[in-house]
Formats: C-alpha cells, sequence, structure tokens
C-alpha cells in the first residue's frame, strides 16, 4: 500500500507544507521560531489534510536522518528534537537544499545549489546524495561564501553585480566537483532570465519530489534505493 506523505520546506522566512504539487499551504518562520512553535502551526496548518509520513528537508547539517547543528536563521532548541513525538507520525528528515537535490536529480554527477537566505548545496551521482555545507567556505574578505552569494551578498552588491557574483563562483564550484551539471535553485535563482551551459534553473517543486523520494528507501520498496550520505 502507497504511503500518503507531507512534505514539509522549512525555509528562513518560511515553511511550506505540501500534499501534492497543487496542494500547498504555508507560515512564516523566522529567526525567533522554535520547535516547538513549528510543531503548532505545522499541526494547524495542516488541519484537514490526511497523511501516513512526513518529510522535512531542514535548514541545517543533517546526519543519519537527524539534525546536527542549530540552524542560523531559526530559533534554537532543534538538535536532539524528536519530530515523530512531536507531530504523531513517521518522520524523516533531510537538509532542506539535499531535499532539493533528490528531487531535481536526472542522472549523471549533479551539483545543486540553492540561492535563498543563505546558500544550500548537495552533489548527487548514481543514486547517491551528499548533503554539502558549501556556504560556509571562506570567500571575499574573509566572509563564507553565503555573505556573498545569499540575500546579504544581494543586499550588499544590487542585483545586476550579485547575479556576476554567483555564476563566476557557480562555474568555480562546477570545475571543483567535477559536476556534470549544476541545478540553481531557491528563491533567488528566479531572477536569472537565462543561464549559461551546463548550469540549469530548479524548480520548488522539485522539494516536494524529493521528499516523496525519501519514503522509496523501504525493506518493500521495488525501486533502486537512495544511499544518503
Amino acid at each position: 500500500m502507497k504511503r500518503s506523505v507531507l512534505v514539509v520546506d522549512i525555509g528562513g522566512t518560511h515553511v511550506k507544507l505540501l500534499m501534492s504539487l497543487r496542494d500547498k499551504r504555508e507560515f512564516d518562520s523566522g529567526p525567533t521560531m522554535t520547535p516547538r512553535d513549528f510543531t503548532r502551526k505545522s499541526k494547524e496548518a495542516a488541519a484537514g489534510w490526511k497523511f501516513d509520513a512526513i518529510s522535512i528537508g531542514f535548514p541545517a547539517p543533517v546526519r543519519q536522518g537527524r539534525i546536527a547543528g542549530e540552524p542560523k536563521h531559526l530559533g534554537q532548541g532543534w538538535v536532539g528534537f524528536n519530530f515523530s513525538k512531536a507531530l504523531g507520525k513517521p518522520v524523516r528528515v533531510i537538509n532542506d537544499a539535499a531535499m532539493q537535490a533528490l528531487g531535481s536529480y536526472r542522472g549523471g554527477r549533479m551539483l545543486f545549489l540553492g540561492l535563498g537566505t543563505g546558500l544550500g548545496s548537495a552533489l548527487a551521482w548514481e543514486k547517491n546524495l551528499l548533503p554539502l555545507e558549501l556556504g560556509d567556505l571562506p570567500y571575499r574578505d574573509r566572509e563564507i561564501i553565503e555573505e556573498w552569494l545569499g540575500i546579504p551578498g544581494l543586499k550588499r552588491l544590487g542585483e545586476g553585480e550579485w547575479k556576476d557574483e554567483v555564476l563566476y563562483a557557480v562555474a568555480q564550484l562546477k570545475r571543483s566537483f567535477i559536476a556534470d551539471y549544476v541545478v540553481l535553485g531557491g528563491g533567488n535563482a528566479k531572477r536569472f532570465k537565462g543561464l549559461p551551459d551546463g548550469i540549469e534553473p530548479g524548480d520548488n517543486n522539485n522539494a516536494f519530489r524529493g521528499g516523496l523520494r525519501l519514503w522509496e528507501n523501504e525493506p518493500r520498496s521495488r525501486k533502486a534505493k537512495w544511499r544518503i550520505l
């Protein structure tokens, strides 16, 4: 019997809940949102929906389905939080960029970069998915790269110069990871009207597809399993 999955994408400004690509709801997040706030608002937002399991994309490092560090753009208290107990359903947690990457993958060696509040990242190849934290790479003026490619850089540089900076950095990262192609996702990727060869626009709907793929790795599933490193 096929599971009905609620996919939750937690961002630095909004939380999106999806039962399908058409059935979507959301609420505000922000730097004061704690896991208890998230639980309460999620239950309110999902009222009336019926589902068997939940996939959560979370904006911080996740190892073996557990949050490994507090998020930069939300409140505190997430490490060790029991989502299954709080929400009353089986829950699988993955880094938010990794969830979009999982849904974006179409073969080969793919680098996913998410342009949002910060810089999300993941590498996928042959049913392997490696969540990354490229946003913390050292960059100009002894700062980290997400301070230039994320929203702070957009505000600092202005849209035109920011786009040039993004395309330069993305090209270098593509070479560094020997990627066949880069998928550029996140809300600010929509600012680009065209992209160079080897760089493709992402689609926020891919987060939903990635959330569904998380539950393909069940023992009885006939589909090839993903190895999330």
